[in-house]
């Protein structure tokens, strides 16, 4: 099993044991119940063993149990499975039945063999559960930290805005422009938040950023792809641009435009297209601002580029970059053309 199936494992057997933790608290009622039922359960599995083959080992059934009890509901417990199965199958099952007597050898083996392998069971399961606990731990310190530091970068984000609008007063375009790139990158923070710090998919950055536009205007197709937090960050900003120079210049600043954003996966090599219709004639713009080379050179810190087209029925641009190598398109997202919610209003171009 590779280290990333392991790690899946472990994930998932931590979620079900920390679920189960909450409702049998470990020392309480709860989990002394839980020990004597499942000790009941493995003494039915036995009778019925041994009813099926006389020559069955009258302990089989505990080993289970005194595993699941230590596991789910502490070592105590555990240990309470373990004395009560010995004595029950030391009485009951082995002859003479019905007292504390053994007539054979082997019988003395056999539960002297049950009581250490439950002491390393018991062992096992408790160094088990205090490792399941240091990590959920962990995970909730970390959501803490993911929390607190995004709390405090949106209030640096707003003392820059303040600061910004302030300095910036007399140019009114600069500021504007200035505030519309620091909003793409709060909200593309939010959506990396949202996902506990581990990223943002490409369909949410988009929507966030197109869709204030009418839905039949935007249409998004592709796999859906979570974005590590510095490579969605960069993508963000570039749809901004796009999607900015087309309000302004492009397909977006008329009544009949339409822009289609695709992506595909080929390997570890993402690639984006921005394919605007319907707007005015476009031509290669004589200077190159801000945009224009955030475009141009934003991907080659990724392995890499941008190719931009301006061709008669619009600007087309062809984006590509490599991910990292555990990236993959999330498997609940769905492929195909996705209209964008309706908005109410379409801002001005900004």
């Amino acid at each position: 099993m590779g280290q990333t199936g392991l790690a899946s494992l472990t994930t998932v057997l931590d979620t079900v044991l920390a679920r189960l933790r909450r409702h049998v608290p470990h020392g309480s009622v709860q989990a002394y119940a839980f020990a004597v039922i499942c000790t009941c359960g493995a003494t039915l599995f036995e009778v019925w063993l041994l009813w099926l083959d006389p020559k069955a080992s009258p302990l089989s059934g505990y080993y289970p149990a005194v595993a699941l009890t230590a596991l789910l509901a502490g070592t105590a417990p555990g240990a309470l499975v373990a004395i009560a199965g010995t004595l029950i199958a030391w009485w009951g099952f082995m002859p003479p039945v019905y007292s504390f007597s053994l007539e054979h050898r082997g019988d003395v083996i056999t539960l002297i063999t049950f009581a250490i392998v439950s002491l390393l069971i018991i062992y096992v399961a408790d160094y088990f559960r205090r490792l399941a606990k240091r990590l959920e731990d962990e995970e909730h310190l970390r959501q803490l930290a993911v929390r607190e530091l995004a709390h405090r970068l949106k209030n640096k984000i707003a003392t820059i805005q303040s600061i910004i609008s302030v300095q910036l007063r007399d140019q009114p375009q600069v500021r504007t422009d200035i505030l519309a790139r620091l909003q793409a990158l709060t909200a593309t923070d939010q959506l990396i938040e949202d996902a506990n710090g581990e990223g943002a998919f490409t369909r949410d950055i988009a929507e966030t950023e197109l869709g204030p536009y009418l839905a039949s205007r935007v249409s998004i197709e592709g796999p859906n792809v979570l974005l590590p937090p510095k490579y969605a960050l960069t993508i963000a900003l570039l749809v901004h641009e796009l999607a900015t120079n087309s309000a302004k210049y492009g397909s977006l600043s008329m009544p009949d435009g339409r822009v289609a954003l695709r992506s595909n996966m080929s390997g570890e090599v993402l690639r984006l297209e921005w394919r605007e219709a319907g707007g005015p004639p476009v031509t290669p713009p004589t200077t190159r601002g801000f945009g224009l080379r955030l475009l141009s050179r934003a991907l080659e810190q990724f392995g890499g580029g941008t190719e931009m087209a301006f061709e008669p029925s619009g600007l087309v641009c062809r984006m590509h970059l490599k991910l990292p190598a555990d990236t993959r398109p999330n498997p609940l997202g769905h492929d195909g053309d996705q209209a964008l919610p309706a908005a109410t209003t379409q801002p001005a171009a900004r």
